[in-house]
């Protein structure tokens, strides 16, 4: 077989150059070197196939100090080497390992040393789960486009749930972890199993229903967690359909999503008022520790005692100041009467001053008097003399007579408040010995009882012999 049978049977037409004017004519052999056949094979697969992608199982997985990875993607036909370099290697999200299914994206070479067919890969992905996630992006970014997810949606979990619907296979792990950690911390816990098939084609339908049974049977102070064991993508891709996580929204009651292990995440986690990495800590999200509240209570008890001791003592410390500012009725009634005695003296003393002030006036009047001399004013000024001499005496009388009539006003007022003057009308303190309390009514005393009397002049020591409450003028 020549050279050109040889390219056309190995590429189609499309991928084949035109023939070079200086090609060989019929019937004459063209012989190739090898690295020229290498390199027209590489210009043709370049042009016949841009990067394309391959589906296989790994093996024969090689990892060499240098970095790269070398292996074969195989099927039950065929196998095709393959290299992986180091910088791309490490852009990716996983490593490839034996007899797993991946999905490569790459460039067919020719490796000139051996003469091989190689895929040069520049990226890859687990097999099946490419498309899943691809689904996952789109649905995650519809939904929070909607507002689905938004914070202000989130509602918080009650303190202290009165039930918890729990929605997930009764015969699965997740249960019984849920139902052994809320047990451990919380032994009133009330759990609702609403059961749902959780893997499968029938779940996202079975888990749907069952958020809409959980919805229709809950009230306020009620929870609803939605819960199942880690696993695969597509073990978990039920939690990942759109009905789910609009039966999770759309739940009147806070939900909490625990699907998974920590790594895992889905839809339904998203639209979830909280997400719990897994069932037993989904548990300890919503049962409070009965431990930790016995505990809390304690110190809060301790936290009241200790508040009110303190207001007990400031509010001793108040009473104390006020009994400290009561002062005794006869201490006021002496500081009115220093306070008379002041008020009289600076009467007399302003009495002095004005006579020594007319005195004053009637001397330099007589000397100028004297000195001018004047026969007609002197005797002008004796008729005014004279009258101002009767007119003084009187003026000055009247001005004693109204300041001392003030004087005996204040002091009868002073004595009408003054207790001494209640006890003059004939009244008298009683009070009880020996605590010298004041006896106000008949009831605060009783036979037997000692009293002391006290009218304005004088005490009286007295004994009690019978009591009543009729007053002296009722009818007994």
């Amino acid at each position: 077989m020549d050279d050109d049978l040889l390219l056309r049977a190995l590429f189609p037409p499309s991928a084949l150059p035109e023939t070079p004017e200086d090609a060989a004519a019929p019937g004459e052999r063209r012989v190739w070197r090898v690295a020229e056949l290498h390199h027209a094979v590489q210009g043709a697969l370049d042009a016949a196939f841009p990067p394309v992608w391959v589906e296989g199982e790994v093996s024969n997985l090689r990892a060499p100090a240098s970095g790269h990875l070398y292996f074969t993607l195989k099927d039950e036909a065929a196998s095709l080497r393959c290299v992986l370099f180091r910088a791309q290697g490490a852009r990716l999200a996983f490593r490839p390992e034996d007899g797993r299914h991946i999905l490569c994206l790459g460039r067919l070479n020719v490796y000139p040393a051996r003469g091989d067919l190689q895929l040069v890969v520049e990226y890859a992905e687990p097999a099946g789960e490419g498309a899943l996630r691809l689904a996952f992006e789109q649905l995650k970014r519809r939904l929070a486009a909607e507002g689905l997810f938004d914070e202000a949606r989130k509602r918080p979990l009650p303190a202290f749930p009165d039930r918890v619907f729990l929605v997930t296979s009764p015969t699965g792990a997740a249960f019984h972890d849920f139902v052994r950690t809320a047990r451990a911390r919380f032994r009133p816990a009330r759990i609702v199993l609403v059961p749902s098939r959780v893997q499968g084609a029938e779940a996202p339908g079975d888990l749907r229903r069952a958020l809409e049974l959980a919805g229709e049977a809950a009230r306020p102070g009620d929870v609803v967690v939605l819960a199942r064991g880690g696993g695969s993508i597509e073990d978990l891709w039920a939690f990942n359909s759109e009905e789910v996580a609009r039966a999770v929204a759309a739940c009147p009651v806070p939900v909490v999503s625990a699907v998974g292990h920590e790594i895992d995440f889905t839809i339904a986690d998203f639209a979830a008022d909280r997400r719990a990495a897994t069932p037993t800590a989904a548990a300890e999200a919503v049962f409070p520790e009965a431990a930790q509240w016995r505990r809390r209570l304690t110190d809060l008890q301790k936290h009241l005692a200790g508040a009110a001791a303190r207001r007990l003592a400031a509010a001793g410390r108040g009473l104390d100041a006020l009994k400290g500012r009561l002062r005794d009725p006869r201490r006021r009634l002496l500081e009115h009467r220093l306070a008379l005695d002041r008020a009289r003296a600076r009467l007399r003393e302003a009495a002095r001053v004005r006579l020594s002030a007319a005195s004053d006036r009637l001397a330099r009047a007589r000397r100028r008097l004297e000195a001018t001399d004047p026969s007609g004013r002197v005797r002008e000024a004796r008729v005014a003399l004279r009258g101002l001499a009767l007119r003084l005496p009187r003026a000055l009388a009247v001005a004693l007579a109204a300041r001392r009539r003030r004087l005996e006003d204040l002091a009868a007022h002073l004595e009408a408040v003054s207790p001494l003057a209640v006890l003059g009308r004939g009244y008298s303190l009683v009070v009880r010995l020996p605590e010298e309390t004041l006896v106000r009514d008949a009831a605060g005393v009783a036979p037997g009882d000692r009293l002391r009397i006290r009218p304005q002049r004088g005490q009286i020591l007295a004994k009690v012999l019978e009591t009543s409450d009729k007053d002296p003028g009722e009818t007994p």
